[in-house]
């Protein structure tokens, strides 16, 4: 196939996804709505239609929030108040400037879209690069495009300017790509999809690789880098800075963990830094007990689940968190907020525990039973390295990806004949 993505070059979620496609057997090339580092794909052609506010962003930092703008958050002080400033700027003038900011992009994209004549159009969420290739995809081109999780739960619900545009491009979209049922769901409900095109529900980075991410003991190296004791249980939260993550919340929940579990240790990363952890910490009297640790890159980030007892993921809403998938994985018992989406892989009680993420009392009573319980973590761990083999391993998931792709283009032909 010849393959044309519309995605944030810098993200790891399109690049793990992106990643498999480049190789011998397909022809890749990949319109960034961000700078992208020639050398991040290599063997796929790379073009930058740089899109809302993209140019606040450094071009080298990694995307995995729900704002365009925003690093992951926790590497400097400097850089966190700089992605808040872009983000609070986008959020405030969007509604006048977004429309006319992608339009001035559109010809852009479809004259590179015109000139690589792809079998495939892919745009990997909805603002702004679904919304842009919406607008520049030529008719007789399939368009797939993904949802990822906080697409239409945030930004289309909070937004006017983007719901309007979320429902043109799902109007124009001729496949959906979703990682929750939820989103299938709202997609063909409330924004216009038509139900009768082809669609799945995959992970959205394309699942976990086995060979980074799996049960086993984490490398002791690591508990002497941190200065945390051996044996000593230890809490992961994975999640860094985001606006739909109460991390305020968790927190809060560390001094009551404490008081049934004093020799716990809290890591969190993304978080290295960053003048409003280092003020949680300071106030709560925790420090002791929480290591904040920068944003780490895959294999370290592997070595942290397998290294805690439990992770944590406070979200008030999400898709399917990659970070959820890596935990299960590596045999880190879950605790995380309690919304529709997580449900379709939790099951509270038995492989994982659900919580209110706007109340610390519930988020440190879910970490505590979880610490005390042993044999509840040991059974989560036979159930959720079963549910990742089944329906999130990387090749597996990428295979059913491969198939897609053929079912829309296929489709696009039957429909256009």
């Amino acid at each position: 196939m010849k393959i044309c993505f519309v995605a944030d070059g810098r993200s790891p979620i399109a690049r793990n996804w992106i990643t498999h496609f480049v190789r011998p057997l397909h022809e890749v090339h990949i319109i960034s709505s961000y700078p992208c580092a020639v050398e991040s794909f290599p063997g796929a052609t790379i073009e930058d239609a740089p899109v809302a506010f993209s140019s606040l962003s450094g071009a080298s930092r990694d995307r995995d929030n729900e704002f365009p703008g925003i690093n992951r958050a926790g590497s400097s002080a400097l850089q966190g108040w700089c992605s808040k400033a872009s983000a609070n700027l986008s959020l405030a003038t969007q509604h006048l400037l977004l429309p006319f900011d992608l339009q001035r992009r559109v010809q852009k994209v479809q004259r590179l879209i015109d000139r690589i004549s792809p079998d495939i159009v892919h745009a990997m969420r909805i603002p702004f690069e679904g919304i842009l290739a919406a607008k520049a995809t030529p008719p007789r081109f399939p368009l797939l495009i993904s949802v990822w999780g906080n697409d239409f739960t945030l930004w289309a619900s909070r937004n006017p300017v983007i719901a309007r545009q979320t429902l043109r491009a799902l109007q124009r979209a001729d496949g959906l790509h979703c990682d929750c049922v939820r989103d299938l769901d709202l997609a063909t409900r409330s924004w216009g999809f038509d139900s009768r095109k082809p669609t799945c529900v995959l992970p959205g980075a394309g699942g976990v690789q086995a060979s980074v991410f799996h049960p086993g003991v984490a490398d002791p190296s690591i508990l002497r880098e941190m200065n945390i004791p051996a044996g000593a249980p230890v809490v992961f939260n994975p999640r860094g800075f985001r606006s739909y993550v109460r991390n305020d919340v968790f927190f809060e929940a560390i001094p009551r963990v404490l008081a049934q579990h004093p020799n716990a240790f809290f890591v969190c990363a993304g978080m290295l830094s960053n003048p409003i952890a280092e003020r949680w910490v300071s106030r709560l009297d925790i420090k002791g007990s929480v290591r904040l640790l920068p944003s780490v890159a895959r294999e370290q980030m592997a070595e942290l689940f397998r290294l805690a007892s439990v992770a944590v993921s406070p979200s008030l809403h999400d898709g399917t968190p990659n970070t959820l998938l890596e935990a299960m994985a590596c045999g880190c018992f879950p605790v995380a907020g309690d919304i529709e989406s997580v449900r379709e892989w939790i099951a509270d009680g038995d492989n994982g525990l659900l919580c209110d993420p706007t109340n610390p009392e519930s988020v440190a009573r879910a970490v505590i039973r979880a610490l005390a319980d042993e044999q509840m973590r040991s059974s989560a761990l036979e159930r959720n390295s079963r549910l990742i083999a089944e329906g999130a391993e990387y090749n597996k998931v990428m295979r059913k990806a491969e198939e897609f792709y053929s079912e829309v283009i296929q489709r696009k032909k039957e429909t256009c004949n």
